[in-house]
């Protein structure tokens, strides 16, 4: 692996750190250090999302680019007498990714390594073997004797368990693997639209956005929104790569390294007409690479944007990700730079004029 960047830098910062839903802080004041220096003003409102703004045009259209903060994660529920941790999930899980993978409990004594425990294939059933284990039946070792040892660790219900892996350049250096991209490459699209505004003229007012606890049910664009009150408003996000083995073309067909996805429509919204037209024009405009996307089951903070208010007309815009809801997925990195660079040129063009012109579309 190459030296780190100072992009990759911050996708290994961001990725790295630790934030399931309603315990984003740590990530909050990641993106807030990175943010700092291209807002003119940083604030969150009161669910913890945050809240960059630079002004272009302080008369001009509100333009709101948002990723959210947390991660898939679990939550301590109970402890019992052998020490052993019960958790419940926090956002989407397959129980097949989950079995053996070692997850940090964030206590209020530190950070504390744990596993999620699973039998010896020797003492299990032929007919156990062939099924999954359900989710109410995990458990997760961190090394105690007793419920008493494990308190004393600082471990309590309501903890935070975050999965662990960390951030990893393959040997082709533009395939990033790590945990969290879902939806870290977001926070770092945000970083980077306002970076490259920095001392470009727009005719607008730009907000990056961090939410907060996307991932059980778009909660924290619902307050962000409100707070803002955009006039367009982009969800930047993960998607679904279809490039491996078993996924079909009809389930998932995008590549990696072909381009961010431009949402059709999701389980939380379809597509605002005039602002997938728009950007797609962009997109061809200044020849950057994209690819459609939909998807049946879920939805992004684009569900919960465009529906703020009297209507903010909203577009997601995602980076195909493979193995996603699980400790550990793969991006490439063409894709985030043009999704910046989509976003960016949009921007550019987003005045009073156009966006009427995009809402009547």
């Amino acid at each position: 692996m190459s030296q780190l960047d100072e992009t990759l830098t911050m996708l290994k910062d961001l990725t790295d750190a630790k934030g399931v839903p309603g315990h984003e802080k740590e990530v909050r004041d990641l993106m807030t250090d990175y943010i700092s220096p291209y807002a003119d003003e940083i604030t969150t409102d009161k669910l913890g999302s945050l809240i960059a703004k630079k002004v272009g045009n302080p008369d001009g259209p509100k333009i709101m680019v948002a990723g959210h903060l947390d991660e898939v994660g679990f939550m301590v529920t109970r402890i019992d007498d052998n020490g052993f941790i019960y958790f419940q999930t926090v956002g989407g899980w397959w129980s097949q990714v989950m079995l053996a993978q070692r997850v940090t409990i964030m206590s209020a004594k530190g950070d504390i390594t744990g596993v999620i425990g699973s039998k010896p294939p020797h003492i299990l059933s032929a007919e156990a073997r062939k099924k999954p284990v359900d989710i109410k039946d995990m458990f997760i070792d961190i090394g105690a004797a007793s419920k008493e040892e494990a308190a004393e660790f600082g471990v309590k219900p309501g903890d935070s368990v975050v999965p662990y892996f960390e951030f990893t350049q393959m040997q082709n250096e533009k395939m990033l693997l790590a945990k969290a991209w879902d939806n870290r490459i977001g926070c770092a699209i945000a970083i980077d639209v306002l970076k490259q505004l920095k001392d470009t003229e727009h005719p607008n007012i730009v907000y990056g956005v961090g939410t907060v606890q996307e991932e059980v049910g778009l909660r924290g664009a619902k307050t962000a929104t409100n707070f803002i009150q955009p006039d367009i408003g982009f969800g930047v996000d993960v998607g679904i790569a279809g490039d491996t083995p078993g996924v079909t073309a009809q389930e998932a067909d995008s590549k990696l390294g072909e381009g961010p996805q431009i949402v059709l429509y999701d389980a939380s919204m379809v597509s605002h007409k005039g602002v997938r037209e728009f950007i797609v024009n962009t997109a061809e405009e200044h020849n950057i690479p994209y690819q459609y996307t939909s998807m049946a089951g879920g939805g992004t903070d684009s569900g919960s944007i465009h529906l703020t208010a009297n209507g903010v007309p909203a577009l997601s815009i995602t980076i195909a990700t493979r193995y996603i809801h699980s400790h550990a997925s793969i991006l490439h990195r063409d894709d985030y730079e043009n999704a910046v660079k989509l976003i960016v040129e949009a921007i550019k063009k987003l005045d009073q004029d156009k966006v009427k012109e995009i809402v009547l579309a």
